[in-house]
C-alpha cells in the first residue's frame, strides 16, 4: 500500500521560527472594534523599549506666580472679614461722650472702638442692661442733614468698601445706648433720689455718670412712657450729656427704639488697647452684678480672624484642584 506523501512546508520545520507568531506587541480586546481587537494600538505604558517610547512621566506642578497668590489671599482675608463682620461681629467707633464712661468718645480723644456680637440677638431680645449699637429709627434722623459725600467715585468706592470690612465707618446713622425697658413696662424719672423708675421700682445703676458731680432735677426729669411692645427704651450712660430716649422724636413713644434696629450688643472694647477690657451689662431692674463681658471665643478681632482663616481656605481650594488638573 503506497503511503501517501505531501511537501513539507516551513511550519513542519521546528528549527524555522520567522513563521512563528510574534508578541512583542500589545494587543488590547476591544468588544466596539472590527474582529475584537487593535493591533495598531498601544498603550504607553505597554509599549515595549524597542518601540522608541518613552516612559511615562508626570508633570510637574507649576507654580502660580507669587503676585497672583497675594491677590487671591487679599482677597480671600477680605471676604472672610466681611462675612465675619456681617453676620457674626464688627468694629464701631464711639462718636461721642454719651457712653461716659463706660465707653469713650470725645472731640480731639482717643475714642474707643468696641467689638458689637451680631449672634445674640439672632436668637433672644435685648435686656435690660444691655449696651446696644441699632440704627437710628426715622423720628431720631429726620431733622438732621446728611452730610454730602464727596464727588469722588473713587474715595467713595474706597470709603464704601473699608465700611464694609470695618476699616471705616459704616455710611449708616448708628447710635450705641443701654437699654433701660422693653416692651409693656413703664419708665419715668425721677424718684426723690433721682433715679429712674420702671414700673414704679427704682433703678440700680452704678454706671451712671453725672459730668458735674450731681444730676440736674430739671433736665432729667419726664413724665411716665409706656414702652410699645417690640420696642426698647435706651439711655446713655453720661445722662447729663446725652440724646436718647427722653429726647429724640420729642421725647415719649417718639423716642423709643424697635428692637429690628438693633444691629448688635457691644461687647468688648478693642481699641485703645489701654482700655483692653469688656463691655458690662448690668441689670438695673434685677440689680445684678455687673457682667465681665464676651466670653473667650468672641474676643478675637474679625479682621485678624478673616485672615487667619484664609490660609485654610486656600489650602482647601487648592487640594480639591490638584487632582483634576489634567495630566
Amino acid at each position: 500500500m503506497a503511503i501517501p506523501v505531501h511537501s513539507q512546508s516551513p511550519g513542519d520545520d521546528p528549527e524555522r521560527t520567522d513563521q512563528l507568531p510574534r508578541f512583542d506587541r500589545y494587543v488590547e480586546t476591544t468588544p466596539w472594534w472590527p474582529d475584537g481587537a487593535r493591533e495598531d494600538y498601544v498603550p504607553p505604558d505597554r509599549r515595549l523599549p524597542g518601540d522608541g517610547a518613552t516612559p511615562r512621566q508626570g508633570r510637574r506642578r507649576r507654580r502660580r506666580p507669587l503676585w497672583k497668590e497675594v491677590l487671591t489671599f487679599v482677597a480671600v482675608a477680605l471676604l472672610m472679614t466681611f462675612l465675619i463682620q456681617h453676620f457674626l461681629g464688627r468694629f464701631y467707633s464711639i462718636p461721642s461722650g454719651s457712653m461716659e464712661q463706660t465707653l469713650h468718645g470725645c472731640p480731639g480723644c482717643d475714642n474707643d472702638r468696641v467689638l458689637v456680637d451680631k449672634l445674640t440677638f439672632a436668637f433672644t431680645d435685648p435686656q435690660p442692661g444691655d449696651v446696644v449699637v441699632f440704627e437710628g429709627p426715622n423720628a431720631w434722623t429726620e431733622s438732621e442733614l446728611e452730610e454730602p459725600s464727596s464727588g469722588n467715585v473713587f474715595t467713595n468706592g474706597l470709603q464704601s468698601i473699608g465700611a464694609l470690612v470695618g476699616l471705616a465707618p459704616p455710611n449708616e446713622r448708628d447710635f450705641v445706648k443701654r437699654v433701660i425697658a422693653t416692651g409693656g413696662q413703664t419708665v419715668q424719672c425721677c424718684d426723690d433720689k433721682m433715679r429712674v423708675l420702671v414700673d414704679g421700682r427704682p433703678l440700680t445703676e452704678p454706671y451712671v455718670y453725672w459730668q458735674n458731680g450731681k444730676p440736674d432735677a430739671k433736665k432729667q426729669r419726664f413724665d411716665p412712657v409706656v414702652v410699645p411692645e417690640g420696642s426698647l427704651w435706651v439711655m446713655g450712660d453720661n445722662r447729663d450729656n446725652s440724646a436718647d430716649s427722653r429726647k429724640q422724636g420729642g421725647g415719649g413713644v417718639r423716642g423709643v427704639v424697635p428692637i429690628d434696629n438693633v444691629i448688635g450688643k457691644a461687647r468688648f472694647i478693642v481699641l485703645p488697647t489701654s482700655r483692653w477690657q469688656g463691655v458690662g451689662d448690668h441689670d438695673p431692674q434685677g440689680g445684678g452684678p455687673v457682667a465681665l463681658g464676651a466670653p473667650t471665643w468672641q474676643q478675637g478681632l474679625p479682621a485678624g480672624v478673616g485672615f487667619l482663616a484664609a490660609w485654610p481656605v486656600l489650602w482647601l481650594s487648592r487640594r480639591i484642584k490638584w487632582p483634576v488638573v489634567r495630566r
